[in-house]
């Protein structure tokens, strides 16, 4: 398509190739869609369903997390969560339920940094107590444990980073707790992965922290009051 130009030519520049990538480069880069309130959603979207089991009800609760993928098939393709279902028989929580699966998908679907979901969920704690789930770990209230469910999904589609401690550390947790299991009593009837005198880590809430040379220690996370 031919372009008239209406004034008088006083310069010109002749662009080098590096020049032309890098036009091509900014150019592709502005097309990159980012999440936001106004991305339409698509007809199938691929999520994945958690099952949340808790002492307080005879029936379970199953969260599904649907994820939207951005720029499928190019360099910049991402994976974000979109929206968030609750279902269950028990309906004693539906009200509850239905409005906090709205306020969370509408906070997905405005983009930006939503991770902060996790541990405002996670700080939720309810004033008849809350459960200890198989393995010793405690969770604080039912919104707690959704919030745990949302972390371990964000970790899997790459949002948030699993902890992880370091090597040296790990082998040093792993040589005491031997040694503690070694010279601790017989161990209880309830199923844990750590010492039945255990007591709950305030860090990753599992009951895991034990007397380590004169010091509580978490064999779960290794935090430890002595650094």
């Amino acid at each position: 398509m031919s372009k008239k130009i209406e004034k008088k030519i006083v310069s010109y520049k002749v662009s080098t190739e590096e020049q032309t990538k890098e036009a091509e480069a900014k150019t592709a880069e502005s097309n990159i869609i980012q999440m936001h309130e106004k991305v339409s959603r698509p007809e199938a979207l691929a999520g994945s369903t958690y099952k949340i089991k808790t002492p307080m009800s005879d029936h379970a609760l199953y969260l599904t997390i649907n994820d939207i993928i951005l720029n499928e098939g190019t360099d910049h393709e991402l994976r974000r969560p979109f929206e968030v279902f609750i279902n269950s028989k028990n309906m004693d929580h539906f009200q509850w339920i239905v409005a906090l699966t709205r306020v969370i998908s509408a906070v997905f679907r405005k983009g930006g940094d939503c991770t902060f979901l996790v541990e405002e969920l996670k700080a939720v704690f309810d004033p008849q107590g809350g459960y200890f789930k198989p393995g010793g770990k405690f969770m604080p209230s039912l919104v707690a444990e959704i919030g745990w469910a949302i972390e371990d999904h964000l970790q899997k589609i790459g949002l948030l980073k699993m902890p992880e401690i370091p090597e040296h550390q790990q082998k040093i947790l792993d040589e005491k707790r031997a040694e503690f299991e070694g010279t601790a009593a017989a161990p209880a009837a309830e199923s844990s992965d750590f010492p039945p005198t255990a007591e709950v880590c305030k860090k990753c809430s599992v009951k895991a922290v034990i007397l380590m040379d004169g010091c509580m220690t978490c064999l779960n996370c290794g935090d430890s009051k002595c650094g």
